[in-house]
């Protein structure tokens, strides 16, 4: 008989799970309390969640996901025939060091790397660069392996993939990593071997690695992937690079509708004094103008000002424009789309929806398929670690949670993002972390002189960086520490007893033949009779032929001094396992 098929929302809270599938509320808490999991009527399980208790009920039933209204979340644009062409999206992606934003800098000839922190980029900038006429938008994606959900998001929102990878370096994970979210992004593949100039340079291993390793063969292999091979410190085949990355987009004939209400997406956003709110958007469809009423998830406003990538004010964004704005009351996630309302109200009511089906879904009461698998598995209560994070622009705050929910800790410690926020770490973060353990991580922000002086009499940790991955060092520093030591016991020998000569209630004086490894002075023992355990012990002395021994090994006879802790009575017969016991401190691989 065929599985029943039952529809079910992204979340569902356990009375209304219980009650599409015909069964009791008390069944299914009981189930979910069998997992580890105390839940009540009202608790939100995700639908992976709810998949995983309908096996382990083992119900004749499949699960299948219900589409919700979408309307306030951004959806795909459907061009229309008017549709006008527009400059390619194109992102900078590759391993760190390889030489983005050097290669960047070299064609819209800035000076950036030099002041980044580390020398790693740390947000997505958006720049826009000319040739031959056309213009050409340029994405910066962050560097380092932390800004993986930051460089996705990169991915998601572009044309073109120019995959920079040193020719004197070779492909690296991060290179994999790009590639594999090029891909995933339907996005084409431009690759850009960069520092040619180096005497260590050797473009030809690094197409080969791409070609077999990757799949992306050179055009002159016969293949169909560009690959230029470039200077960013020279500017060698710089305007052969930018050539080669209008050929590609050219081939994807790429159109943006103008004659509609403009949308986009937050590419960053941060708060900035006497500003405000100053977000980063790329216009994807229609001109974003001054006096424009944005909803952008839970977030609105009126434009105020829109200035370009190099400070300079606009009036008017069109197709595949990156601007900075100012005029939203709060800042929007990174990531989030944007699209315009015809007056404050609407906007505002928008936002208001967005923010309830927000909360509606809030992890905060939500228990999701990775909490309950994670509960099934855990062996022991395990400790918990609680963060909050101030970063200065939201995508830095985004990368650097959905990072540190990447360190593994198998179960055995539970972050907890007790806040976030974008700003300077403020007093109030100090009250909410008072009490709870609680680490205050910023990231490129400043901790204030009083804020710092409430910080030390409320014994709060406040750790700033100006580096992603020394921050993330850190939090894992600190959850290694968190971590119980492991009881490690290594078999050292093992010995037959011969003879019994003294039994007295702390102490047993034996003599027997060593059948393996060997006996030492301080080693544990397993008292064994056939497979049964009767007691543990410690060799408090060694003889071998009545004097006393450091070591006696397999094949040879002696006599034993064990220290007990109650009487044991020890036969003719009985195996010793001898090992030793010590505590390791656990590591986070």
């Amino acid at each position: 008989m065929a599985e029943k098929i039952v529809n079910i929302a992204d979340s569902v809270t356990v009375g209304e799970l219980a009650e599409t599938l015909g069964l009791s509320v008390t069944t299914l808490i009981g189930e979910l309390f069998k997992n580890g999991i105390a839940a009540t009527i009202n608790q939100r399980l995700d639908f992976e969640t709810a998949q995983i208790i309908v096996e382990e009920l083992g119900l004749d039933v499949q699960l299948s996901r219900k589409v919700v209204s979408a309307e306030i979340h951004h959806h795909a644009h459907k061009l229309s025939d008017k549709a006008v062409p527009r400059p390619p999206i194109v992102a900078v992606m590759g391993h760190v060091d390889h030489g983005k934003t050097s290669l960047l800098d070299a064609i819209l000839d800035n000076k950036t790397a030099a002041g980044e922190a580390g020398g790693i980029t740390q947000h997505i900038s958006a720049y826009q660069a000319q040739r031959n006429g056309r213009t050409i938008t340029l994405l910066d994606t962050p560097g380092h392996e932390a800004f993986a959900a930051l460089r996705q998001h990169g991915a998601t929102l572009t044309d073109v993939v120019i995959i920079v990878v040193a020719a004197d370096d070779g492909v690296k994970p991060q290179t994999v990593e790009a590639i594999r979210f090029a891909r995933s992004a339907n996005a084409k593949i431009v690759v850009a071997i960069n520092k040619i100039d180096k005497e260590a340079a050797n473009p030809q291993l690094v197409k080969t690695q791409l070609a077999s390793e990757h799949g992306l063969n050179p055009e002159e292999w016969g293949g169909d992937t560009v690959m230029v091979e470039v200077s960013a410190k020279t500017g060698q085949n710089l305007d052969k690079l930018l050539d080669m990355v209008l050929l590609v987009a050219d081939m994807e004939d790429l159109r943006a509708d103008e004659d509609v209400p403009a949308e986009g997406l937050v590419i960053e956003a941060h708060m900035e004094t006497g500003r405000g709110a100053v977000v980063g958007l790329l216009v994807e469809n229609g001109h974003l103008r001054p006096g424009h009423y944005l909803v952008a998830g839970t977030a609105y406003g009126r434009v105020r000002t829109l200035q370009d990538f190099r400070g300079k004010t606009v009036k008017d964004a069109g197709p595949s424009m990156p601007v900075n704005m100012t005029g939203f009351k709060e800042l929007p996630q990174f990531g989030d789309g944007f699209s315009i309302a015809k007056s404050e109200k609407e906007a505002r009511n928008l936002a208001q929806r967005a923010k309830i089906e927000q909360e509606k879904m809030a992890a905060t009461t939500n228990v999701t398929g990775a909490d309950i698998l994670k509960m099934m598995n855990r062996k022991h209560d395990a400790e918990d670690f609680n963060v909050i994070i101030k970063a200065d622009v939201q995508g830095s705050v985004t990368s650097v949670v959905d990072s540190l929910k990447l360190i593994d800790t198998n179960g055995e410690v539970e972050l907890h993002v007790v806040g976030t926020g974008v700003g300077n770490i403020s007093e109030n973060d100090i009250h909410l972390a008072v009490g709870e353990n609680t680490v205050i991580y910023g990231f490129n922000v400043d901790l204030p002189p009083a804020v710092k002086r409430l910080a030390a009499r409320e014994h709060v940790e406040v750790r700033i960086f100006k580096v992603i991955y020394e921050l993330l060092d850190d939090a894992k520093a600190s959850m290694e520490a968190l971590l119980a030591p492991e009881v490690v016991e290594t078999e050292i020998g093992e010995l037959e007893v011969k003879g019994v000569f003294r039994t007295v209630r702390e102490e047993v004086i034996a003599g027997g033949e060593v059948k393996r490894g060997k006996v030492a002075k301080d080693l544990l023992a397993r008292v064994k009779r056939g497979e049964e355990q009767i007691a543990e012990v410690e060799v408090s002395s060694v003889q071998r032929q009545q004097q006393e021994a450091k070591e006696v090994f397999e094949g040879e006879m002696c006599g034993l001094s064990l220290k007990t802790n109650k009487k044991i009575t020890l036969e003719i017969g009985d195996r010793l396992e001898f090992f030793t016991r010590e505590l390791v401190k656990k590591t986070l691989g």
